[in-house]
């Protein structure tokens, strides 16, 4: 018997059909912030487990063969017991790339449009004259535009093709070649892009008009875009953040966006969530915020359980694990 213990809130539909996988599984859900919260004899017999937050150590849980985070990025378990224990962990990336790419494109619309400057003006109930609009509210030309996309992966790619749509030209980069064992895989119709290694970021930056970060945070990422490299930005890119907070240095951002260096930032994760109300970011003329939302997925649940369904059949067979995390690399 294999025992599987889910600790998020699905409903009795969803745990039905990971039973029936196989009649060796036995599905139990308990509801867990951590492994405290969990029963120690549950624990105890747990070959699988599906969770966010609730990371057992080896002792608590001797037969855990595997992990399935309720998450696109596994930061949050390094250094954790977890982490160390022999068990396999798998991540959802891979679920949201068509809304996080949408997301993205719809960033640099709002840039391209000053969609933030048309909110603050309808906020004062202002029609500006024609001077004003002409001016100040032209568009900017998507069309040979250069779009930056740092971890290009499967929603860069998506992203880059939604670019590509807008006549944007594409360079990716990415740390090296496509996994394999995706569910959910790369785009079929991926636009043509320039793809470069991490050697190349200062390289990247200086030649791009809109900077999107998708890369799963490391140790190797954090403040990626520190002070250095938002030197190197064309004067008045723009940057876009869907990936973590601690990719960006937040003090050398709010410093180059007051200096006119980075022209707009759309932020939609933070080093410190929620963003606390005395953050200055709040008030920054050319920042627009969103709380981290970038990731929702319509049908999260169905895919997810495509996604688990499928590992737990791989499991069950002895078979390789889609969306396996390895931790050397941190992601």
């Amino acid at each position: 018997m294999i025992n599987v213990c889910v600790t998020l809130d699905f409903d009795e539909e969803w745990l039905a059909a990971v039973a029936a996988v196989s009649p060796e599984v036995r599905v139990r859900k308990h509801l867990a912030a951590s492994a405290a919260d969990l029963p120690a004899g549950v624990l105890a017999e747990t070959d699988v487990l599906y969770t966010n937050t609730a990371f057992p150590t080896r002792e608590q849980a001797p037969r855990l063969g595997w992990v399935q985070l309720d998450t696109s990025g596994c930061d949050h378990v390094v250094g954790t017991a977890l982490w160390d224990s022999p068990a396999a962990i798998t991540t959802i990336g891979g679920v949201s790339p068509k809304p996080l790419a949408e997301y993205v494109l719809m960033m640099i619309l709002a840039h391209a449009h000053h969609l933030p400057q048309t909110i603050a003006l309808q906020g004062r109930s202002h029609w500006p004259g024609f001077d004003h609009r002409w001016n100040r509210l032209m568009p900017r030309m998507l069309p040979g535009a250069t779009v930056g996309i740092v971890g290009y992966g499967r929603i860069g790619q998506e992203i880059g093709r939604l670019a590509h749509a807008f006549g944007m030209n594409v360079i990716g980069m990415r740390r090296g070649a496509a996994r394999e064992g995706e569910l959910f895989g790369q785009a079929h119709d991926a636009a043509p892009a320039e793809v470069v290694g991490p050697g190349g970021l200062y390289d990247l930056l200086e030649r791009v008009d809109y900077v999107v970060l998708t890369v799963p945070y490391t140790a190797e990422t954090h403040h990626l875009l520190d002070a250095a490299a938002f030197a190197r930005m064309k004067k008045g890119a723009a940057l876009v953040n869907a990936a973590r907070g601690g990719v960006v240095d937040e003090a050398a951002l709010l410093s180059a966006l007051r200096s006119g260096q980075v022209g707009f930032a759309a932020l939609d994760v933070f080093a410190e969530e929620p963003l606390p109300a005395g953050s200055p970011f709040w008030r920054e003329e050319h920042v627009l915020i969103t709380p981290h939302v970038a990731g929702f997925a319509p049908g999260y649940r169905d895919q997810i359980r495509a996604l688990f369904t499928e590992n737990l059949r791989r499991f069950v067979a002895g078979l390789p694990l889609l969306n396996l995390v390895d931790r050397k690399a941190g992601y």
